[in-house]
């Protein structure tokens, strides 16, 4: 049974209902990497995140939320977050009105099996136009940045496609501007509005995104995703929650490799090994793997007391360029 918020009885108002409701959905973004791909787990031949409808019988938010996974995916969740309340009118649909609270959990690769319940698929393929560890992908300058450009310049007055130009700029890292990994919802939502995504179509916006601009998903959850990814990339420059996504035992290029995954950028080795040494983050435990195809590398862990001595001062994992 649903969760159902009353706001009040309207008797006799004029094209009013009798009854209003709100119903409460809890929506997970479970994240893993492996391989050095950042996967996300979905369901339904990968077009919806794992969710379900905040019932009363819920002990809490976050039991009701891990309940719903394990129950849709049988994937247990470890480290969970509460990320963003959804509530905007008309989300689902105009007869119904939907918040959706959704949150942030991470898993690690050897717990994120896939199975006939779960499908674990690469964030980019929702998202191509993210993925910069090989320089500014083809869909950016080939797609996005014409397509933009069109509709920027197809705004009544000189005031708004100047805005627009300027907001396509700030987002996408157009003229001579920097690329911000963690504006991936402000990307998102700019598609969105230009109606260069599948998404909008289905809102009433009059387009043809192609294949080119990634997945799409049901009612809003790519936007959540999108959110989730904002978040992630913040967090991971100044706490070390990357480790949550992480083996007990790992090598330093792994490690990289994953924030690397993560943020979609390429990150200078020295630097970071020496950030890392500086954060005192982790440490060695005497072990080597021959995995890695050169030479033996170190196996090290994380240091988990770190972070209780550093839980107000702030511990970061600093995102460097390369």
């Amino acid at each position: 049974m649903v969760h159902q918020a009353k706001k009040g009885n309207r008797k006799g108002a004029v094209g009013g209902r009798a009854n209003d409701v709100v119903k409460a959905d809890l929506i997970a973004v479970v994240v893993a990497v492996n391989n050095s791909h950042p996967c996300v787990l979905t369901i339904t031949q990968a077009n919806a995140l794992p969710s379900g409808p905040f019932e009363l019988a819920h002990r809490s938010l976050q039991s009701g939320l891990r309940g719903w996974v394990e129950q849709q995916t049988g994937q247990p969740l470890g480290y969970i977050e509460q990320l963003y309340t959804f509530a905007d009118r008309d989300r689902i649909g105009a007869e119904e009105r939907v918040i959706s609270i959704s949150y942030l959990a991470l898993t690690r690769d050897e717990e994120a099996r896939a199975s006939a319940r779960r499908c674990w698929a690469s964030w980019y393929d929702y998202f191509p136009w993210e993925d910069h560890r090989s320089g500014t992908p083809t869909v950016v300058a080939k797609y996005l940045r014409p397509r933009l450009r069109e509709w920027a310049d197809g705004a009544d007055d000189p005031a708004t496609r100047f805005d627009r130009r300027r907001r396509a700029a700030v987002a996408f890292g157009f003229d001579d501007r920097s690329w911000n990994e963690e504006h991936v919802l402000q990307r998102y939502e700019l598609l969105f509005e230009a109606a260069l995504v599948e998404e909008a179509i289905r809102n009433g916006y009059s387009a043809a995104p192609t294949p080119l601009t990634g997945r799409s998903m049901i009612a809003d959850h790519r936007r959540i995703m999108a959110t989730a990814m904002t978040r992630l990339r913040s967090k991971i420059k100044y706490r070390p929650v990357v480790f949550e996504l992480m083996p007990p035992l790992f090598t330093l290029l792994q490690l990289q490799r994953t924030v690397e995954a993560l943020s979609g950028r390429i990150i200078n080795k020295p630097n970071f090994r020496r950030l890392i040494e500086q954060q005192e983050l982790v440490e060695k435990t005497g072990e080597t793997t021959s995995e890695t195809g050169g030479r033996p590398a170190q196996l090290y862990r994380f240091r988990h007391d770190v972070v209780d001595e550093r839980s107000v001062a702030g511990t970061k994992l600093p995102l460097t360029r390369a």
